[in-house]
């Protein structure tokens, strides 16, 4: 935790806590966008202009809201265009850490030991948490944001004719439905597992335990509805956000977020949802399940010997 610049106390997963014993989410500091001309987005000042070569992706690949940014960079094939730095799996006492963990790497950019480091170098008050992901601009030397959906946006159409303009992931004549299918999944599901994991009441927890199932069973109704994918034949950022939780739930959240009511094989439109989305070109690259549950396990407030599961045997390991 950073107060006025300063780290002060050792990580902890949870940042607060509602009446119930809840777990509450911080909300992210930078929201500036990079647009194909520079001008201003739906929030921040102007001057991030779309350019090849400027802009680098610090992520986690333990953590679903960096790897909705990952996915995205890959879906639009911004790989040329947007460099990208993996920080190791296992969460330090000052958090994120770089080093030479297999699949992760070190800040070559900015020289930086830790993530939280970065977030001084963009403002030297800074109060909050160090997350990933962060869309750091090379050119300015800042972060331009540090919020999972806007960058999945950003690299959607922020970046023109730099990026793939055949798949458009938040199509005008769906973004009504997109917005309202993803405000329903994130408090119950995305955000449900944490909640679930990082209760600190009973009550909160059932609560919690219970929204996740409820969504799961309509989820998959609805694949088996109208599949492939949320919105029938048509990938969108709906897709993308909920990937990245069901492709870590029977690795973490299963087991040590306690959400033991099914595990997702025993989804049969679910399991079909996930190795369809795996095997696009450019997604299973996005996805490490040692790094998923060496993170998570990391987690001393969950796992205090840190012992990492040897299973389950995921079926989409073996494709």
């Amino acid at each position: 935790m950073l107060v006025e610049g300063k780290w002060t106390a050792d990580w902890h997963p949870v940042q607060a806590s509602d009446a119930k014993g809840g777990f509450v989410r911080q909300i992210s500091g930078f929201r500036n966008w990079i647009t194909p001309d520079g001008r201003a987005g739906p929030t921040g000042e102007d001057g991030f202009k779309a350019e090849a070569g400027r802009y680098h992706l610090y992520v986690a690949l333990i953590c679903p809201w960096a790897s909705r940014t990952l996915m995205g960079r890959a879906l639009k094939k911004l790989e040329g265009a947007i460099s990208v730095s993996i920080v190791e799996p296992a969460l330090s006492e000052q958090g994120w850490r770089f080093g030479d963990y297999p699949g992760s790497n070190l800040d070559t950019l900015n020289d930086a030991s830790y993530l939280h480091q970065l977030y001084t170098r963009a403002d030297p008050v800074y109060t909050g948490r160090a997350t990933v992901p962060v869309l750091w601009d090379k050119v300015r030397g800042t972060i331009v944001n540090n919020e999972s959906a806007d960058i999945l946006r950003m690299l959607n159409s922020g970046f023109g004719a730099l990026a793939n303009e055949s798949i458009d992931l938040y199509p005008e004549d769906l973004r009504a439905d997109i917005d309202a299918l993803s405000e329903r999944i994130y408090p119950k599901l995305n955000n449900g597992v944490y909640r679930a994991g990082f209760a600190i009441t009973q009550i909160a927890y059932e609560e919690a335990f219970s929204d996740v199932f409820s969504m799961l069973d309509e989820l998959e109704t609805r694949l088996d509805n109208r599949g492939p994918y949320l919105f029938g034949d048509r990938l969108t950022e709906a897709d993308v956000r909920l990937f990245v939780t069901l492709v870590r739930f029977d690795a973490a959240y299963h087991g040590l977020f306690k959400c033991n009511l099914r595990r997702l094989t025993e989804y049969a439109c679910l399991s079909r949802y996930l190795t369809t989305i795996l095997a696009i070109p450019g997604i299973r690259a996005t996805v490490n399940i040692d790094h998923i549950k060496r993170g998570y396990y990391s987690i001393k407030a969950l796992n205090p010997n840190g012992i990492v599961p040897v299973g389950p045997q995921l079926p989409f390991e073996q494709a």
